[in-house]
C-alpha cells in the first residue's frame, strides 16, 4: 500500500512550527504513528506485538477479533504508556517494517518501501507540529532548528572525510547525550562537544596531550582574534558545567545546544583550513 501525496506536499506548502515538544507525545502523535502504521498495510494484528513488546504487557488473549477489539487494545496501549514509550514504538515499528522490507526486496523490490515512508511520514509530521525529534537511520534522536541541524551536519561531514574519526565520534555522542530518553544528558552533550574540537586541535596542531586551553594559548594563531579569547572562555565554561559537575548545576537545553552547535561550526572551520 502506498500513501498518496496530499495537496500540501505535491505543491510544497508547509508551515513548520517552533520547537516547543520534546519530553512529551502528544495525543496526535500517538494516533498518527498507528494510523500511518495502518495505511502502510500493518493492521492492528501486526501492530499489538510490536506495541506489547515495547511497553512489556501480554496480549489479551480474549480479543480474537482485529475490528475492532484488536484494534481497541492497541489504541489504549499507545494513549496510555509514558511518553518516552511512544518514541520506543516508532523505532521498533520501523525496525519491523525494514525486516520485512528485506524479505520483500527479493521478489518485488518496488513495493520493498514501507520503512522509509513511515520515517518520512513521521518526520514530516515532527516538523510541521513543532517536535524536537527525528527519526534518521531508525533511531529517533534530537532535532535542532534548521541552522543547528546544518552546521552539526557539515561539521561531522568535513571530520569524516578528513580522516578524524576520533573527532568526529565525540560530535555524534554530543547529539546523543541530547537525544537521550527520558533526560537528556546535557552535561555529556557539553563534554564531548568540546571533546571533538580538543580533539581536533590536538591533531592540527601536533600537541596530542594539551587541553584546548593549553592548545590556544600555544597556537595564538589558530583561530582570528578574538574568536581565540571568546573559545578559551567557552572552554572554562564547558570545564566547569561538563566536566566538574556540582550537585544542582548543570546546562539547559539552550546553553547545550549552543556550545554544540559553536564547537561544530569551529571544527568545520578548522578541518578547512588545515587540509
Amino acid at each position: 500500500m502506498t500513501l498518496e501525496q496530499p495537496f500540501s506536499k505535491r505543491n510544497r506548502y508547509r508551515t513548520p512550527k517552533e520547537i516547543t515538544l520534546r519530553e512529551v507525545a502528544p495525543e496526535n502523535l500517538r494516533y498518527f504513528v498507528l494510523q500511518t502504521g495502518k495505511d502502510l498495510g500493518w493492521g492492528p494484528a501486526s501492530l499489538r506485538p510490536i506495541v506489547c513488546r515495547v511497553v512489556r504487557v501480554s496480549p489479551d488473549p480474549s480479543n480474537w477479533t482485529e475490528y475492532p477489539n484488536v484494534d481497541d487494545e492497541v489504541n489504549r496501549l499507545v494513549s496510555e504508556c509514558e511518553w518516552f514509550k511512544v518514541y520506543d514504538i516508532i523505532e521498533a515499528l520501523y525496525a519491523a517494517m525494514a525486516k520485512q522490507d528485506a524479505i520483500t526486496r527479493k521478489t518485488a523490490p518496488r513495493f520493498a518501501h514501507n520503512a522509509s515512508k513511515f520515517a518520512e511520514e513521521v518526520n514530516d509530521f515532527f516538523i510541521e507540529e513543532g517536535i524536537g525529534w527525528q527519526l534518521v537511520d531508525g533511531r529517533i534522536i534530537t532535532r535542532g532548528t534548521e541552522a543547528f541541524e546544518a552546521v552539526v551536519s557539515e561539521a561531522t561531514g568535513a571530520l569524516q572525510a578528513s580522516e578524524r574519526p576520533t573527532a568526529a565520534n565525540h560530535l555524534h555522542e554530543a547529539l546523543q547525550g541530547l537525544s537521550r530518553r527520558p533526560q537528556p544528558d546535557l552535561p555529556g552533550a557539553v563534554y564531548h562537544a568540546m571533546g571533538a574540537l580538543e580533539c581536533l586541535a590536538r591533531d592540527v596542531t601536533g600537541d596530542p596531550k594539551a587541553t584546548l586551553g593549553e592548545v590556544l594559548k600555544r597556537n595564538p594563531g589558530l583561530l582570528p582574534k578574538p574568536l581565540d579569547v571568546a573559545l578559551s572562555q567557552v572552554w572554562g565554561y564547558a570545564s566547569n558545567e561538563a566536566r566538574h559537575v556540582e550537585e544542582g548545576r548543570e546546562p539547559g537545553r539552550d546553553e547545550a545546544e549552543l556550545v554544540v552547535g559553536l564547537c561544530a561550526a569551529i571544527s568545520t572551520y578548522l578541518t578547512r583550513k588545515h587540509n
